[in-house]
């Protein structure tokens, strides 16, 4: 199994003790520094781009979760990602994407609030910029001031159908939350795909 913008390898990890072959997969090195401890015979994590190819017709399964997925600047290159994970595949292998259902993230977004963790204030903003939901994230810690920007894709299910489609994968399914009720797009609040290698 692939995991595909692995962050600090929580989830790979987790798979891996229920007894699976894991490799973990991420553009950060300092995510993959953190991961490299974890190692051990049957988990393993890699610096990579997950645009470029990498290990072909090799992994069973390959899971992208909790929306790693659609922070490239240009839309395009989403496409590419999908098209190497489809190349990463072996023939009947899965392809999971976990992704934000963008129309109720619009819907329900606070464009600005103040959150306290811990006794340091995080000031949010949320926007809507050129296609993209974007979240800056503003704090003071030790006297040090700390600014975060993400921008995530306002990527639909027409969106990833149609990567899909020309990377040789078919859609199976399509769930709205964790626990796989189908996909609703008003009230979902994720959206799930499972697509496999033909």
């Amino acid at each position: 199994m692939l995991d595909l913008g692995c962050g600090k390898g929580r989830h790979a990890r987790h798979l891996h003790a229920k007894g699976l072959l894991v490799t973990g997969i991420d553009l950060s090195e300092q995510n993959i520094h953190a991961c490299k401890e974890f190692e051990e015979p049957g988990l393993e994590f890699y610096v990579h781009d997950m645009r470029r190819l990498f290990r072909i017709n090799y992994f069973d399964t390959i899971m992208n979760l909790f929306t790693s997925f659609g922070y490239f600047e240009q839309w395009h290159q989403n496409e590419l990602a999908v098209q190497a994970a489809a190349k990463s595949l072996l023939k009947g292998g899965i392809l999971v994407i976990d992704f934000l259902n963008v129309d109720k993230a619009i819907r329900d977004m606070i464009p600005e609030q103040k959150i306290v963790k811990e006794g340091i204030v995080f000031n949010i903003r949320k926007s809507i910029e050129n296609g993209f939901l974007v979240k800056n994230i503003d704090f003071e810690d030790k006297n040090t001031r700390h600014s975060y920007r993400e921008a995530v894709g306002l990527l639909k299910e027409k969106d990833f159908n149609n990567y899909f489609e020309r990377a040789g994968l078919t859609t199976l399914a399509v769930f709205g939350d964790y626990r796989l009720h189908p996909f609703d797009a008003v009230n979902s609040p994720r959206l799930i795909f499972i697509a496999r290698k033909n």
